[in-house]
């Protein structure tokens, strides 16, 4: 016999995949990865940026890019009724998925 499931809610920044919620978190689930890797092009862009490795045209091609790609991601945020923390997931023991801005 089978313990039935707990009625208490899902931690915060977990993953709910009810069927009427499934678009909602596949959206957040693909907004997470995407803000992962956003993060990590920002902080090559500023290394790159500190070690003078870039042309004064590379330069503003990238923040140009970095600001398009954030913009396009609150508005997807807010389309789906999302906030940036809601991206953090929660990795249990090892912590947030994201660092902390």
């Amino acid at each position: 016999m089978t313990s039935p499931r707990p009625t208490s809610p899902h931690p915060p920044n977990r993953l709910d995949l009810e069927p009427d919620t499934v678009e909602r978190d596949l959206v957040k689930l693909v907004l997470t990865v995407v803000e992962l890797l956003r993060q990590l092009m920002e902080r090559q862009a500023l290394r790159r940026f500190d070690v003078g490795d870039l042309t004064e045209e590379q330069e503003e091609r990238i923040g140009l890019t970095l600001m398009l790609l954030e913009d396009r991601m609150a508005e997807l945020r807010d389309r789906y009724g999302l906030r940036p923390e809601d991206l953090n997931l929660d990795l249990g023991p090892l912590g947030p998925l994201l660092p902390r801005e």
